[in-house]
């Protein structure tokens, strides 16, 4: 993305704009979001317990001010892609009716920058910040570049000038991203949500999604039942059906995400009823189940030829040590033990 161009995208029937620019402008926010939690592909249970924690944030500001903290909720969603972390967001914001603010790190300059930008977010709002084990190096420091090579090719131009480029790298730290989040600016604006999204969230510093942070953490996971019939009332108008059964299984044995599921469930013309979309998302659930059971015997035979390797260095190093022990017998006493 050049500087001063703009992306416009459209999502869940919303326009969403992206900016680099050099300069500070005020930031584009979305006011309509199709999503909602009825139609949310997960377990009801979860469902229940998100929009719970929402309506508590959203008339907690008494309770803010008592306990003398900013009005603000830190949520991580992480899992697989295609799992809904998206749409999830999006639900949030219709169920609040806040404006949403997608804020992408790697085209922010550096720190101060950072600490402006979200200055001006507005209260009621949701601050995104998608794919954070992408956007920083998250043990604390940036992602360095490769050391310069020491030869003439390093002194050439047009090198000089791409080596330039690479270097207007955004400048913004993990520690500055913390300081925004907690620092003295965070309670200037009202209230707000900052959520981050991830799809490995093990990559993550703990720094980052420690409580008072992160307050609710969402793992967002392949299909299950519960989300499947979600799926199947909103494409094919169901609530049961005799081959859910077989669905079911099969969802239990394999791992396919809310929109794989949702592709194939969905008809491509007006001959496939609802018997023939679930038949095709029975053939793919076998095909990713077989996929992963062959995954899982890769790694099976990955794991015993490792132990095996290690077993047999183990033993040569054990007779090693023993030939270096007689030779030592033989040339101090002239025998071996």
């Amino acid at each position: 993305m050049d500087d001063n161009e703009e992306i416009t995208k459209t999502f869940q029937g919303a326009k969403v704009w992206w900016v680099s620019n050099k300069t500070i402008t005020k930031s584009q926010s979305i006011s309509f979001y199709p999503a909602r939690f009825e139609t949310l592909a997960m377990e009801k249970e979860m469902k229940q317990q998100i929009i719970y924690d929402l309506v508590n944030f959203k008339n907690g500001k008494e309770y803010y001010d008592k306990i003398g903290k900013a009005w603000k909720r830190g949520y991580l969603l992480y899992g697989p892609p295609g799992t809904g972390k998206s749409t999830m967001i999006a639900a949030m914001a219709n169920f609040m009716y806040y404006d949403v603010y997608d804020l992408e790190l790697t085209a922010v300059k550096d720190n101060t920058q950072l600490r402006t930008l979200l200055i001006e977010t507005t209260s009621k709002s949701i601050i995104v910040i998608e794919d954070i084990d992408c956007s920083l190096d998250l043990t604390g420091k940036r992602v360095m570049k490769k050391e310069k090579e020491k030869s003439e090719d390093a002194k050439d131009p047009i090198k000089k000038t791409e080596e330039e480029e690479n270097n207007k790298e955004s400048k913004v730290t993990l520690s500055g991203l913390l300081n925004c989040i907690d620092g003295i600016w965070s309670g200037s604006a009202g209230e707000r949500i900052i959520v981050f999204t991830t799809n490995y969230v093990d990559k993550l510093d703990p720094a980052l999604v420690r409580s008072g942070r992160m307050d609710k953490k969402i793992e967002l996971p392949y299909c299950c039942f519960e989300a499947l019939k979600v799926l199947a009332k909103i494409y094919l108008d169901v609530d049961h059906h005799g081959l859910f059964h077989a669905v079911e299984g099969l969802l239990e044995e394999s791992n396919m995400t809310p929109a794989d599921v949702a592709e194939d469930m969905m008809p491509k013309s007006k001959s496939d009823d609802v018997e023939t979309c679930l038949k095709k998302l029975i053939e793919s659930l076998e095909k990713a189940m077989k996929k992963d059971q062959e995954e899982a015997q890769k790694k099976r035979d990955e794991e015993e030829a490792r132990l095996k390797e290690e077993k047999e260095q183990f033993a040569q190093e054990e007779a090693k040590k023993s030939d270096e022990k007689a030779g030592k017998d033989v040339k101090e006493n002239g025998f071996v033990h």
